[in-house]
């Protein structure tokens, strides 16, 4: 049976990255200002984010509502070392108002900073891998499995508000003023945060593409395209799911992570429903199934957001809502798929990059069937 793989081009795989590199680290921070550098960081977060979610949305099928939660997970781990740092040898200065008069054991573990960094990945790894196991055993997917997701996120969100003792409740961490002993005001220092959250996003989007390339990567598109087959074919999708889902997750602890010194802030709000939707929408905008497409919908869908919030506060809403519903309309596979199929309207022959609808194996795992 004929097997259609990827080509590899050392041009066509490495130059656009070399470029983005070179736009984002020589160029950008020669032209923006300090405020929007630390905003254009900002958004380099959400699209470490995105490139979670197209891995188990795009790739294996599975419509995550919860990743606006592994975000916020992994922004509270690192925020309580932020708040613990800026605190010295006493308290967080919410916890005295409620009556706190030693530090919580819950917090004791986050006076490391590689403690804090560890947990804020580990953390929405280990819930959504248990979430995922218990979910995935009961062969649950579709519309169902986003359901549940955006269930914990609401019930996450609402314990949350309530612990006001702990984490501040629904005012949410605040009081971070130094990063391993850097003012975070400093323009040096939201610099440097803006060169490691870009470094991090080109190491994140190297490991997916990566994975994507390999056996693992097949079998996503497997699962997605045909979940029974590929358990005939001798494979466990339980475990497939479960792995990818919490690799999403601690991708998405680690922009979480990375979020909040650049905020200076991290809330209830931050991390409800509302929060993982926009998600969903940053990645159907770029085209779900092409790890660009979801760096590029998280950039352009935020861009747009904090550009037209500012010339027309009064009505930016109604606009953004408008123009995600012609987008969705009018380019249903979103911006990348949209340059996909015009390319190869005017030019037959012309091959796009590995993408999991077209250049995958025609068989599922030939391989593993004859196992």
């Amino acid at each position: 049976m004929t097997t259609l793989r990827p080509r590899y081009s050392l041009a066509r795989d490495w130059l656009p990255i070399l470029v983005c590199g070179i736009i984002l680290f020589v160029i950008l921070p020669q032209v923006l200002s300090s405020f929007q550098i630390n905003l254009l960081g900002r958004f380099l977060t959400y699209a470490i984010v995105a490139l979670g979610l197209d891995l188990i949305w795009g790739y294996t099928g599975m419509m995550s509502l919860g990743q606006g939660l592994f975000f916020g997970l992994g922004a509270y781990c690192f925020a309580m070392y932020l708040n613990l740092e800026a605190a010295g040898k006493n308290l967080p200065e919410f916890m005295p108002l409620y009556g706190v008069t030693e530090l919580p054991w819950l917090w004791q573990p986050f006076h490391s900073p590689i403690v804090a960094i560890i947990l804020a990945v580990v953390v929405p790894m280990l819930v959504a891998g248990l979430l995922g196991f218990m979910v995935f055993r009961s062969r649950v997917q579709g519309v169902y499995f986003s359901i549940i997701t955006q269930a914990l996120t609401a019930i996450v969100a609402l314990l949350l508000v309530g612990q006001q003792q702990l984490i501040n409740g629904t005012n949410g961490i605040t009081e971070m003023r130094t990063i391993f002993g850097y003012k975070l005001s400093d323009p040096n220092t939201k610099l440097a945060l803006y060169i490691i959250t870009g470094v991090v996003l080109g190491a994140v989007f190297i490991l997916c593409r990566f994975l994507i390339r390999t056996r693992f990567g097949r079998l996503l598109v497997a699962v997605r395209d045909d979940e029974n087959r590929v358990r005939f074919a001798g494979y466990n999708p339980v475990a497939i799911k479960v792995a990818v889902f919490a690799l999403s997750a601690g991708i998405a602890g680690l922009a979480g992570a990375l979020f909040v010194p650049q905020v200076g802030i991290i809330a209830p709000k931050q991390l409800d429903i509302t929060a993982s939707i926009e998600i969903v929408i940053w990645v159907a905008v770029g085209g779900r199934g092409s790890l660009i497409g979801a760096i590029l919908g998280a950039l352009l869908v935020n861009t747009g957001k904090s550009v037209i919030s500012s010339a027309r506060p009064d009505i930016w809403q109604f606009i953004m809502g408008g123009l995600f519903v012609g987008v969705v309309l009018l380019f249903p596979k979103g911006i990348v798929g949209a340059i996909r199929d015009l390319l190869k309207r005017f030019k037959p022959n012309w091959r796009m990059p590995a993408s999991p609808n077209l250049e995958v194996e025609t068989t599922t795992l030939a391989a593993g069937e004859q196992q």
